[in-house]
């Protein structure tokens, strides 16, 4: 079965004869049915084009299901009022986003032994950010961070 390049069926058709129709028109000859197919359905088209069609549209498809991404945020166990704010008003604009969120807190030299103020400022982040967002990985300690993931609360349908 032949397939011209308006899209009109032209019938049953030899290869030969297919093949001829293709070159007379300057485009391709290419099989768009199974090989096991009964009869086998080939089309006259530009294959390049139709390649370069098929890869714009599944890119696109790509592009419109949003991926979740994971964002880090870095806190220190001494962070200052004023930087913890700004740092608190970027994680809530990450999980609005629909994105995961890293919180880390590290530490140096001796202020490992203070861990329990990096765990009291993740219990804080917690609680501000219970209406929006849940704890994906509870705060644990790995070397020398303490590390915990929020991502936004699912929604209730």
């Amino acid at each position: 079965m032949l397939i011209d390049s308006q899209g009109e069926k032209q019938g049953i058709v030899s290869i030969g004869d297919a093949l001829d129709a293709a070159n007379n028109v300057s485009l391709d000859l290419v099989q768009v049915s199974s090989p096991d197919a009964d009869p086998v359905v080939c089309k006259i088209l530009d294959y390049g084009k139709h390649l370069f069609d098929k890869k714009k549209s599944s890119s696109s498809s790509k592009v419109k299901s949003k991926r979740s991404t994971t964002k880090e945020i870095k806190f220190r166990p001494s962070t200052d009022v004023g930087d913890y704010n700004i740092k608190l008003k970027k994680i809530k604009s990450f999980i609005l986003d629909g994105d995961k969120t890293k919180i880390s807190v590290r530490f140096r030299g001796r202020e490992i032994l203070n861990s329990d103020m990096g765990l009291a400022l993740l219990n804080k982040l917690r609680d501000e950010l219970k209406e929006i967002a849940q704890v994906d990985q509870e705060p644990s300690l790995e070397g020398r961070q303490l590390l915990m993931v929020l991502s936004p609360l699912k929604k209730k349908k």
